[in-house]
């Protein structure tokens, strides 16, 4: 009989058979050709959350599934490791020194949204349309080698060539901040120096654009008072999650396991 190309997993006697990693797996990201990676890091979630249901069961924790949004309840399962999660987790307090101390380390981290003056030029297609969006792609492409020989062609050729209402302006926007536009042209933007234009033709749910940023407002910095209270609650929400990864680790080093190295990504 051959060898099963990926083993059962035992937890404390407890069997997580090859089919259910094979499941999980699907949930996990691994590089091309290397399904041993998405196999190992679901036999390895899947031992995480039998040892904590084996945690629950032997505390005797009982828990009432909760909604999570609308619509959605989390299963008996999902309540047990919340609930043993709750019990067990003990994050390092966060006081106001750590929270000014993560502040001054670069208080430039924290500053008012950017404002960008951007023009651009829209070559229009559905996402859905394959034909349509080869044909913007290539009229974008061809846009951009005149631009390389004279960038000062830009408004003549928003005028002639974009589809988007702009063009009687010569591309211009105005002044826009965040989410004034899709994420995919805010993102070309903040990639792009002041004065010059995108260099590749920026593809978005409307098209291709071709983007030339006139003026960037940098955000001004925000005082600590300000941030403070979102800081805090992100120090609180990573201290969380480093006790809950030593709270893991603890239950991994005193269970017996097989099938599965658990320090290997």
């Amino acid at each position: 009989m051959n060898k099963p190309l990926f083993p059962d997993v035992t937890v404390n006697g407890e069997v997580i058979s090859a089919a259910e990693v094979a499941a999980e797996a699907q949930n996990h990201t691994a590089p091309a050709g290397k399904p041993g990676v998405a196999w190992r890091k679901a036999a390895q979630a899947l031992v995480i959350r039998t040892l904590l249901l084996q945690e629950a069961h032997k505390a005797g924790v009982g828990a009432t599934p909760q909604e999570l949004r609308k619509g959605q309840v989390e299963t008996d399962e999902e309540a047990l490791i919340r609930a043993v999660m709750e019990t067990g987790v003990t994050p390092d307090a966060v006081d106001e020194a750590a929270v000014r101390a993560a502040y001054d380390t670069n208080p430039d981290r924290f500053r008012a949204p950017a404002l960008y003056e951007p023009a651009h030029i829209l070559f229009a297609a559905a996402p859905e349309n394959a034909g349509d969006r080869e044909q913007a792609l290539k009229r974008a492409q061809a846009a951009l080698v005149i631009l390389t020989k004279k960038p000062g062609a830009f408004a003549d050729l928003a005028k002639n060539e974009s589809d988007c209402p702009s063009r009687e302006a010569g591309g211009h926007l105005g002044q826009i901040g965040p989410g004034d536009t899709v994420p995919e042209f805010e993102s070309a933007l903040a990639a792009l120096e002041e004065g010059k234009i995108s260099s590749e033709p920026v593809a978005s749910r409307y098209g291709f654009h071709i983007i030339r940023l006139d003026a960037v407002a940098k955000g001004a910095a925000l005082p600590f008072e300000t941030v403070r209270p979102r800081l805090k609650e992100a120090l609180e929400k990573a201290a969380w999650a480093d006790a809950a990864r030593r709270f893991s680790h603890a239950l991994v080093a005193r269970a017996e396991i097989s099938g599965i190295e658990m320090g290997r990504p």
